[in-house]
């Protein structure tokens, strides 16, 4: 996979204001506050050039790791979101989670179990995303029949919250290395799922519980479900057959399928062999961490299943 790397100098994440942007390439990133709940809030925005404005376009909402913060997730180095927006012509924001620290530093999601302060303090993160979709709505026309979720580890349970409280708001939901963490999900409708995890992950691990390298403070997460045992309550959630179609197979990746679900809201479940706990085709992960696995690209294969359910394939 190969990215136009966003370029961000650390003094100027660090003293960046309100409304601050940067540019990856010749497209620029802007950073947008957003008060919810009386919390000062923010997020990052990305356009890209040339959208159609007769057209509204499909928004993905990319949620970022606990620890984490917006312009993390938007680094194209490590996920590449950005370069694949700007490919296949959609806005994609990357909401800044719950932080007690400046610019909204060591940030975290409420997904219900985990994670963090924003658990802790019962942080109101389906409101704030649900906001953060309409402050979006009026400055670019977006398709609400193409609002879709993902996120990494704590992020990619943010989606699943979503996908349990705010079926609504978001279409489809595309978790990677984090499972679900509702306690009582109950969908207003099926929602099509696609989990991507690594076999080895260290942190959420793929046959349950928190890995060794999960937190440094075992409270602030939780005893995580399963890779499998989240998989079987969407497939039983959205009445799919039980028995799987395996869709992909190659060295170090397989992807299968889960089909005949109600409303099309097919269950996919795509696992790499190694890479950690990481965004898989990442470039870059986070010093001293196993470098991601090349064997598949987490944002092509995201893209390809909301562009299947747009299109009424899945």
């Amino acid at each position: 996979m190969r990215y136009h790397a966003l370029i961000i100098c650390l003094a100027a994440l660090l003293c960046a204001p309100a409304g601050a942007a940067w540019r990856d390439g010749n497209d620029e990133v802007k950073l947008v506050e957003l008060r919810h709940g009386g919390e000062k809030r923010r997020y990052a925005l990305y356009i890209p050039h040339g959208l159609d404005p007769g057209k509204p376009a499909a928004l993905v909402l990319a949620f970022h790791g606990g620890g984490g913060h917006a312009e993390f997730m938007a680094d194209d180095a490590r996920y590449g979101l950005i370069g694949k927006a700007r490919a296949a012509g959609f806005v994609v924001a990357f909401p800044n989670g719950h932080s007690r620290f400046p610019r909204g530093r060591l940030a975290t999601w409420n997904a219900g179990g985990c994670c963090g302060n924003a658990r802790d303090s019962n942080s109101d993160d389906v409101g704030f995303t649900r906001a953060v979709v309409a402050d979006i709505g009026r400055q670019v026309a977006i398709d609400r029949q193409r609002v879709f979720a993902t996120g990494m580890s704590n992020g990619g349970m943010m989606a699943y919250r979503l996908a349990c409280e705010a079926a609504d708001l978001v279409r489809a939901v595309a978790a990677v290395a984090g499972t679900e963490a509702v306690a009582d999900c109950r969908p207003s409708r099926p929602v099509p799922v696609l989990h991507i995890h690594a076999r080895n992950d260290t942190h959420v691990l793929f046959d349950g519980g928190a890995g060794p390298d999960a937190f440094r403070d075992a409270s602030k997460v939780m005893d995580f479900v399963s890779v499998p045992e989240t998989v079987r309550r969407w497939v039983g959630r959205n009445a799919c057959q039980t028995q799987a179609e395996r869709i992909l197979e190659r060295p170090g990746a397989w992807c299968e399928r889960y089909n005949a679900c109600r409303d099309g809201a097919t269950v996919q479940l795509c696992v790499t062999s190694s890479g950690g706990h990481s965004w898989p085709g990442a470039e870059t992960v986070r010093r001293g961490k196993e470098g991601a696995s090349q064997a598949l690209d987490a944002s092509d294969t995201i893209w390809a299943f909301f562009s299947e359910v747009a299109d009424g394939r899945r």
